[in-house]
């Protein structure tokens, strides 16, 4: 579904991304794995099209859609939980969810309000506070279940548990099993790779910008030793 070749990305002077390949099929969950400043979030960033890629490709379904805007990404069925949360302070707990519903690109709406509600309880008690007034678990419940009303097909999460309570930790990851077992694609980055590969079918580990590992997941758990070696662990 989605196809990633030989791309690369800049800051100014910063080559970030040195020609990167990667896939993510329908319906599959894939881990991306490497240590700080590896080049994870500029990958998704250019993927999403805040980074315009001065070589290299992104595919959807076989269509080259390098550097379009995050609008028409999401358009075209990706949902986008960012690093940092990103969602709108100054709006109502149901306002976040309720601008961003709509049907899937198949017409399909399997993520409602009450799907999300049902998913989220604690969202649920809070519907009318704002945004600023969530704690940190809260908000990013509220930036998943936002990118759930989208219905996506492909749902990207940039750390996701990132500075949460061990409860709210384990309540994403539930979530995100749960989001697996309907069929959406997911591309997760997260530090605790462990649990990335408990919860996906395939990983790629990068280093200095380069993919320098893709492997099913099932294999990697069995034997991380290169892994470990990759992360600094």
């Amino acid at each position: 579904m989605l196809n990633v070749v030989g791309l690369h990305a800049r800051y100014g002077d910063s080559h970030v991304l040195r020609g990167v390949d990667a896939q993510v099929p329908a319906a599959t969950s894939v881990g991306l794995l490497g240590r700080n400043g590896m080049g994870k979030t500029t990958l998704i960033r250019s993927l999403m099209g805040y980074l315009r890629p001065p070589e290299g490709q992104v595919q959807m379904d076989g269509r080259t859609v390098t550097g379009w805007p995050p609008e028409k990404m999401a358009r075209l069925g990706i949902g986008y939980v960012p690093e940092g949360r990103g969602i709108f302070p100054n709006l109502s707990v149901r306002e976040n969810l309720v601008m961003s519903q709509r049907a899937g690109l198949d017409g399909s709406r399997a993520w409602t309000f009450d799907r999300v509600m049902a998913t989220f309880p604690r969202l649920s008690e809070r519907l009318s506070h704002g945004g600023q007034q969530l704690s940190g678990g809260e908000q990013q419940m509220l930036s998943i279940g936002r990118a759930l009303m989208t219905n996506p097909r492909l749902l990207i999460l940039d750390e996701a548990t990132e500075g949460l309570a061990p409860l709210i930790v384990a309540e994403i990851w539930r979530v995100i099993s749960e989001i697996r077992a309907t069929g959406i694609a997911t591309l997760i980055v997260d530090r605790d790779w462990r649990r990335v590969l408990s919860h996906t079918d395939q990983a790629l580990v990068m280093e200095k910008g380069h993919i320098v590992l893709a492997a099913p997941s099932p294999d990697l758990r069995a034997a991380p030793a290169a892994l470990e070696q990759l992360l600094g662990v």
